[in-house]
């Protein structure tokens, strides 16, 4: 049986991490690219890859693997992984099967010399595009959407790196925040909505003394923290930024042709803040953690007539770890409930394990949260968890804390009810298997075995944000998706994408 077997494991799977640096001045690009990567190993654990430029001889090294950072890669690789230079990308198969060929990033020799790309994020209208693509003639190696931009990339007229991949994102309807490495460039680009989180740093010692060098792009700035580089800003929603020996050039995209009957000019992805990224991470300007403990505040704020409303006061607020940790340090805060950790996190659960010869009650939960029994005998508390999903972790970990003696279990979710799934880049179940799309509340509530059960409401997600409803992407609570869906499915009729 392998971790992922085990229902414990969220419904929610993360998408993908990008990083990229530029001329650190050590030769040591494939160090910086495999601590980045290291750092983003939440983001996917299903395979990684390093590519890395030898400048001089401009030429490309490059090694993946399936599983994670630390397994795939060891000193023996990355010592022959030459250059300043280089990109790397850690995976989950949002779209395509966990295979080799699908591991990024993708490698190809062009006209203008080789090209390395990594992308996060998931091309809507990939397989409309394929199938036009594979009419004029393409051969694709793997089952994933990166690979539609190496194509597109491919047979532009231009000889011109960032040209080309400026007209070919422009059919790419979606999410795709990439990192392109050429003989004499690296590239960062970010879809027009700004659905996944990019960030442009640099190296410290490059940044103190001024140099032109040293630049580092990751999905996120918990990377930059592990290397010693410092964030510098966000890349922007539609920008293409160039970096190369001659600085910094950035261009600005438009909307995909078929895409602009949608007026929305701002769509990133919430669910960054609530589950997804790292806590100690800056994300679309706004710390993680803040974002977080937030959410527990204006749930709690929330709750408050419910509380006062007891005649028995709550014991303890009991945050699911980890992702529950911040929210209900927020919750406790604002409500005046003490915080105590009733469930207990194995972090060394290994991606595989021995089965108990006879079968242990839970015993997919048990491997990964224990649950207090002296902390939680006899008490009457408040769960904090992130999200909701399937409900059927909930209902396992809820049976955990009453076998732990809880006398009461409260759930409260620190986002909205999933209702709709993610195209995005995010793995998320079917809209049959969200069980909020189809039960009530007071269903839900009987069904993980709760005393009562709440979440956050939108308007107070977007309060604790303090940033507007319109500059995110919130489809998986709302269903209002901020792109056309066309060619979500593969499409029977022909199309004329491609010129």
């Amino acid at each position: 049986m392998t971790v992922n077997d085990i229902e414990i494991i969220r419904s929610w799977k993360d998408e993908c991490g990008v990083f990229g640096v530029w001329n650190c001045g050590t030769g040591d690009a494939a160090r910086l690219t495999y601590l980045a990567l290291y750092a983003m190993q939440h983001r996917g654990q299903e395979a990684c890859g390093i590519v890395t430029l030898d400048n001089p001889k401009q030429v490309q090294h490059a090694y993946k693997g399936l599983g994670l950072v630390g397994d795939v890669f060891n000193e023996k690789i990355l010592a022959n992984l030459h250059g300043d230079s280089g990109i790397g990308h850690v995976r989950y198969s949002t779209a395509g099967e966990n295979t080799i060929l699908n591991t990024q990033p993708l490698t190809s020799n062009l006209l203008n010399g080789p090209v390395a790309l990594a992308h996060n994020g998931n091309i809507v209208n990939q397989d409309l595009l394929r199938e036009a693509l594979k009419k004029q003639g393409a051969i694709f190696q793997g089952t994933n959407d990166t690979e539609v931009f190496m194509h597109l990339i491919a047979r532009h007229e231009s000889n011109d790196l960032m040209t080309a991949l400026y007209d070919a994102v422009q059919h790419c309807i979606g999410a795709y925040s990439m990192v392109v490495l050429s003989h004499d460039k690296l590239i960062a680009i970010r879809d027009p909505l700004g659905l996944r989180p990019l960030v442009l740093g640099q190296m410290l010692e490059a940044r103190q003394s001024g140099r032109d060098n040293g630049y580092v792009i990751a999905s996120e700035s918990c990377a930059f923290d592990l290397i010693g580089a410092e964030l510098i800003r966000e890349i922007e929603p539609g920008e293409c930024l160039q970096i190369s020996n001659e600085g910094l050039v950035s261009k600005k995209l438009p909307k995909a042709e078929t895409d602009k009957a949608f007026t929305k000019t701002k769509a990133q992805c919430v669910f960054e803040h609530v589950y997804f990224a790292r806590p100690d991470s800056i994300v679309f300007g706004l710390s993680v953690y803040e974002s977080r403990k937030n959410f527990g505040k204006a749930l709690a704020e929330e709750d408050r007539k419910f509380i006062e409303a007891q005649i028995e006061k709550f014991d303890y607020v009991i945050p699911v770890p980890d992702s529950g940790i911040a929210a209900a340090l927020g919750y406790s805060q604002q409500s005046g409930i003490p915080l105590e950790f009733g469930i207990i996190r194995n972090h060394y659960v290994g991606r595989t394990f021995i089965q108990p010869l006879q079968a242990i009650r839970d015993f997919g939960v048990r491997v990964k949260l224990n649950a207090q029994a002296s902390v939680l005998n006899g008490k009457k508390i408040v769960v904090i968890d992130d999200s909701l999903v399937r409900g059927t972790t909930s209902q396992k970990i809820i049976t955990l804390l009453r076998q732990a003696g809880a006398r009461e279990v409260h759930f409260r979710i620190a986002s909205p009810p999933t209702l709709s799934p993610c195209y995005y880049g995010v793995d998320t179940p079917d809209k049959e298997h969200l069980i909020a799309a189809k039960q009530s509340i007071e269903s839900i509530q009987k069904y993980i075995g709760a005393d009562s059960l709440k979440y956050l409401s939108i308007e107070g997600m977007f309060k604790a944000l303090a940033r507007r409803p319109d500059e995110f992407c919130s489809a998986c609570f709302t269903g209002d998706y901020p792109t056309s869906l066309n060619g979500v499915r593969k499409s029977k009729k022909p199309t004329s994408l491609i010129n």
